[in-house]
């Protein structure tokens, strides 16, 4: 395990549906875990089941989501970079990067997880990953932290292979759940469905997310 942990990605509930467990063992064996959330995801689509949020009130509301669920994963550093949603892509690469490189710097943590550029789907998480492998790539190989990312793109086992790391979060699944609970303008509706889905397809994918994380590490030599 580590004694810090950077997390870098830029949304709200990023954390909780993609690293949760892997966080919370981390903080269980004492690690110390910050986070770099680059946005407050005003620009989501959902606005909770019911609906009770506005485009105007979401900003706050997912704000408050995100303290909840790093208080529920033990994040005690929570570092808010103010970018505007969906519109990460369009940030200067080597400026985003250097914002990074300064938190590593001030840090020094041994452990970075985020999206692997390219392989995120959305643009902001590939952007967001792709300014954090920028900083990361700064520094020298010998005093490089180890970076897991996470991949979501169709062609990922195709194109990147096997996850090199697969962690058993089984232990901390409840601890998973309850900060994808937090988020609950993002998960409410995904939750009720898989819960009224019954023993199918969809509801044993949600098992098995609940159990098992996996990563890539990035190729900083390719």
């Amino acid at each position: 395990m580590h004694q810090q942990v950077l997390v870098v990605l830029p949304h709200p509930d990023d954390e909780s549906f993609g690293a949760a467990g892997t966080i919370a063992l981390e903080r269980e064996a004492g690690a110390k875990i910050a986070y770099i959330c680059g946005t407050l995801g005003e620009m989501g689509r959902n606005m909770g089941r019911p609906v009770f949020a506005t485009r105007e009130s979401l900003p706050d509301i997912r704000k408050g989501e995100l303290e909840s669920a790093c208080s529920v994963l033990g994040i005690s550093d929570l570092r808010l970079f103010g970018l505007r949603d969906k519109t990460v892509e369009f940030e200067d690469p080597e400026i985003l990067a250097d914002r990074i490189l300064a938190v590593v710097k001030e840090l020094h943590p041994t452990l970075v997880i985020t999206h692997y550029p390219g392989f995120a789907v959305h643009p902001d998480h590939n952007a967001m990953g792709r300014a954090t492998i920028l900083a990361l790539s700064k520094i020298p190989t010998a005093q490089r932290p180890t970076v897991y990312c996470m991949a979501m793109a169709q062609n990922r086992f195709d194109v990147l292979g096997k996850p090199h790391v697969l962690v058993d979060v089984s232990s901390v699944q409840g601890t998973k759940l309850a900060a994808i609970q937090a988020h609950g303008s993002q998960s409410q509706g995904m939750l009720q469905r898989a819960k009224a889905e019954g023993d199918t397809p969809m509801r044993r994918r949600m098992e098995q997310f609940l159990k098992q994380e996996m990563f890539w590490h990035f190729n900083f030599e390719g």
